[in-house]
């Protein structure tokens, strides 16, 4: 009896630790139980002396919302004497913040940031991005003054991200705090963070508070870029605030060069949308003598007004002055021209007044997207992109575009019975 348990012990001293189960490699079929962290697209954990990484593997359980066994998996590594590097802790800490689990959360965070670890600049965004999403403002604060302590030199990025992140997500007043928190650090607004917040604004806010936030911008002596011009413009095109437009780049300053003739054109938009044709001509004789060029905004911007009035004279001499300009039309050029002959019942007219354009170009459509949303789309112009969305032909030309518009456009009134 004693012998027998003399041999037990023996056996029991020379039996070996089994080895933990995240580190069996991957060709080991011989266990029962298939494991998802197993699969090869779902990551690996790789060594390294005592650092082990396994942030792809604890992702790739969060996704299937096994998050018990990403936890147990972190916590055999700790008692096997395996560090859980950085990119592992952030990935546990953010799919904690993500599922509201916050204490958890600031758990990993700390254990981040009192170790040798550098945080990531994209990891931090997104945990604050979350934490004030989910209305953890005091915990987004408590992190951003951390890293104040860890390694200032990151909180600029950090703060440019999070700004981006709310504005985008129209979180407006998280943005608004992050701002302030920003300035309150010591870091003024640069160009980039400035116009952001205008877009923002124009995005997603009121035509006052985007109006505020352009004041803001003008007084921290930050130039308005392109972008911000644009999405400025956008908003009052669709509340149809054409007058509102048009003062608007007259404070930007229609000298500018470094935006092209956008300011230019938005100010003729401005007038050619409510037909205020007197002015818009007066607008235009401003613009080349002060030393800009018409371009095919400018030149459609007029066609569509000129079109829509069934000025065809100045219709014809618009087309002369692209002729001259060497200007190539395109699909709204063709349209205004198509449009305005029909609509007058100058059908059989058309050839002469296609007489300037090359009607085996081709189709294009270069236009800027602003012009239609303050002009529209004429019958020609819908039609004719429907056919070349959903046809299999590739280069269609406009002499086939009008033949065939103007065939269904002539039959439009026609009864067709079918016995």
């Amino acid at each position: 009896m004693a012998a027998g348990l003399v041999v037990t012990t023996a056996f029991a001293s020379v039996t070996p630790k089994p080895r933990p189960f995240w580190l069996i490699s991957h060709r080991n079929q011989s266990s029962p139980q298939k494991r998802p962290w197993r699969k090869k697209q779902e990551g690996n954990i790789y060594p390294r002396g005592n650092y082990t990484d396994c942030a792809s593997l604890i992702q790739g359980l969060s996704r299937k919302k096994l998050h018990v066994v990403a936890e147990k998996l972190v916590l055999d590594m700790k008692s096997e004497g395996f560090v859980p590097d950085n990119s592992t802790l952030s990935a546990l800490m953010l799919w904690y913040a993500s599922n509201g689990l916050f204490c958890k959360t600031l758990a990993a965070w700390d254990e981040i940031i009192n170790s040798s670890y550098l945080p990531d600049v994209r990891v931090i965004a997104e945990l604050i991005d979350i934490c004030g999403c989910k209305g953890y403002l005091d915990v987004a604060v408590r992190i951003l003054h951390q890293i104040q302590l860890k390694d200032s030199n990151l909180l600029r990025d950090v703060y440019a991200r999070a700004i981006s992140r709310f504005g985008k997500k129209g979180q407006l007043e998280l943005m608004e705090i992050m701002l302030k928190e920003m300035v309150s650090m010591g870091f003024p607004v640069d160009s980039a963070t400035g116009n952001a917040y205008v877009i923002y604004y124009s995005n997603f806010g009121t035509l006052s508070e985007m109006e505020a936030a352009y004041g803001r911008l003008k007084m921290s002596r930050i130039l308005i870029e392109e972008e911000a011009i644009r999405s400025m413009s956008l908003a009052y095109l669709k509340y149809e605030k054409f007058y509102s437009l048009g003062e608007f780049v007259r404070d930007v300053g229609l000298c500018r060069r470094n935006v092209g003739n956008l300011l230019w054109n938005l100010l003729l938009l401005s007038y050619a949308a409510n037909f205020k044709m007197k002015s818009l001509q007066r607008e235009f004789v401003r613009m080349v003598e002060s030393g800009f060029f018409p371009d095919l905004n400018t030149f459609n911007i007029r066609a569509l007004a000129f079109s829509k009035m069934s000025l065809f004279w100045d219709l014809h001499v618009t087309l002369e002055h692209m002729k001259h300009e060497k200007v190539v039309p395109d699909l709204v050029t063709y349209g205004s021209v198509v449009d305005a002959y029909l609509d007058r019942n100058l059908g059989r007219n058309l050839d002469f007044a296609l007489r300037k354009l090359n009607k085996n170009d081709c189709v294009t459509i270069a236009t800027e997207p602003l012009v239609f949303e303050a002009m529209g789309k004429g019958d020609f112009h819908l039609s004719s992109e429907a056919r070349l969305e959903f046809s299999k032909k590739n280069n269609w030309t406009y002499e086939e575009l009008i033949t065939t518009y103007l065939k269904k456009y002539f039959r439009r009134n026609q009864i067709f019975w079918n016995y």
